[in-house]
């Protein structure tokens, strides 16, 4: 299949597929000729309310057949698509629409009416707004000139910002499409696959496994949020022959009463990313699953993945693969980058290809620390590499926290903490959790004088901060490790915890 930018993909398989089911949601299923036509609709009315090629159209809706719609609907009118987690704040969007001059937002109507008001940005509903355009005829003939360049922005994806706040990672079309025809390659992903599949489609491991089920001519069941019995249920009912997810849905399902009876014998290959993975884990599910299990590792800033296995090649747990076609990877010093490490030797995990990101927008200092002049980004994922060329990720140079394949980071939680009127200072690491991995936890020291809860604390986080990252700990300190210079160390707040122990 040959198409030059994302609002062609649905199109092009909608040609070749037609009346093939392209998906099944909870509440409908759909063939790529009933999604395409959906998409159709999408983009005319989107063209008729204003939206112009360029046009920044961002997407605040759960998983399903409707967020698709909108999706493809979006780019096939020529606007970039700014796909957010359905998870976050109003607090946290308003910066966002802001950032990227978005023109029209598409929500639940509830959430919508809690946004600040910001000029230029049209509101459009999800059960009357987008429902209309979803079921109206396109009032607007599409000109030719709304399809873009490969070298186009597709989309504006949103990363955790390490300094308190996201940064926008500029995606084009190729990006976008090669990492799709390149994780499809080294998956083996055809037109005789059922994927099952509750990761959310804004993130860009989700949004990998969408756009590769459109472009294969997969069939995808997609749940709006990941259960159990109804994921063993999916696989059984479709015959399903790949499940996609991160590590916490793999050590639930295998921790579930109904696995024992679960029907499997349809999986193929299942596929894991997201955060590292007990190499025990990993052989567990292979033998109750009966199937290969393939790691992948990725960033939004690639628009995907940057290495994983190939589907052909003999297994090896607990590393992340190789680099995908078309794409480098090198193992760098980290005091002294452009020196290259041999195998074994531990460093930060550097990548080069065609779907590294344009940049931040809005953000050229950012830029200029991710992406040297040669066009290696820095990843922040400290990793060797064996005699063989495979990849281990061993740490995180960052002091990122991975809550449940989520990213969270420190800077964000400790932004909204710190504004609470009893809070003096705050820093926030990390504890374990054996169902989401890692959890944020606070600690904070008061002003002279002032008191507070730490249900208090978490209470003040909720309304500018989506679930996930909420702090689940906090924890009541009379000062914070400090390097001579007054900087907080994070890596050493483990050392409080002692204090607090009985």
């Amino acid at each position: 299949m040959s198409v030059s930018s994302l609002g062609e993909l649905l199109a092009a398989s909608a040609r070749s597929f037609g009346a093939k089911t392209a998906l099944v949601a909870p509440d409908l299923s759909l063939s790529f000729a009933e999604l395409d036509a959906l998409a159709t609709n999408v983009a005319g009315n989107l063209a008729a309310a204003g939206v112009e090629p360029g046009d920044v159209v961002t997407l605040w809706l759960e998983n399903g057949w409707r967020w698709m719609a909108a999706y493809y609907g979006a780019l096939r009118a020529g606007a970039v698509v700014n796909p957010v987690n359905a998870m976050l704040t109003p607090a946290e969007l308003d910066y966002i629409l802001a950032d990227c001059r978005s023109r029209l937002v598409i929500g639940a109507a509830a959430r919508l009416a809690e946004l600040a008001p910001t000029q230029g940005v049209r509101h459009v509903d999800e059960d009357e707004g987008l429902g209309e355009m979803l079921t109206r005829p396109a009032a607007v003939r599409l000109r030719p000139s709304a399809s873009p360049g490969p070298a186009s922005t597709a989309a504006v994806c949103y990363t955790s910002g390490t300094t308190g706040r996201p940064k926008g990672a500029v995606l084009s079309h190729r990006a976008v499409l090669l990492n799709t025809a390149m994780t499809s390659l080294m998956h083996g992903r055809g037109a005789d696959d059922v994927v099952v599949s509750a990761l959310p489609c804004p993130h860009v491991y989700g949004n990998v496994v969408m756009n590769s089920a459109i472009a294969c001519g997969m069939t995808l069941v997609l749940f709006p949020r990941f259960e159990e019995e109804p994921v063993f249920e999916a696989i059984a009912r479709h015959g399903a022959t790949l499940f996609e997810g991160v590590p916490t849905m793999f050590m639930r399902l295998l921790n579930h009463p109904a696995l024992g009876s679960a029907e499997l014998g349809s999986l193929r290959r299942c596929t894991v990313g997201g955060q590292t993975m007990p190499v025990s884990t990993m052989a567990e599910v292979e033998q109750r699953f009966g199937c290969r299990l393939l790691e992948l590792w990725g960033m939004t800033e690639l628009a995907g993945l940057g290495t994983t296995h190939p589907h052909t090649a003999p297994g090896r747990l607990g590393s992340i693969g190789v680099p995908m076609p078309l794409y480098e990877a090198r193992i760098a010093d980290l005091e002294d980058p452009l020196r290259i490490l041999r195998p074994g030797e531990v460093g930060e995990l550097q990548v080069r290809g065609p779907s590294v990101m344009e940049g931040y927008l809005n953000n050229p200092e950012a830029t200029r620390e991710a992406i040297d002049d040669e066009g290696w980004l820095r990843t922040g994922d400290l990793a060797h590499r064996d005699a063989e060329g495979y990849i281990f990720v061993v740490d995180r140079k960052k002091d990122m926290i991975l809550t449940a394949g989520y990213n969270v980071y420190p800077a964000e939680i400790e932004r909204v903490v710190a504004s609470h009127p009893a809070v003096a200072m705050v820093a926030v690491g990390r504890v374990n959790d054996e169902r989401k991995g890692e959890l944020a936890k606070a600690y904070v020291v008061l002003r002279p004088g002032a008191t507070a809860t730490a249900e208090s604390i978490v209470a003040h986080c909720r309304g500018e901060l989506a679930a996930y990252k909420l702090p689940r700990q906090v924890q009541f300190v009379p000062d914070l490790p400090k390097t001579s210079t007054g900087k907080i160390l994070r890596r050493e707040l483990h050392r409080l915890d002692a204090d607090a122990a009985p």
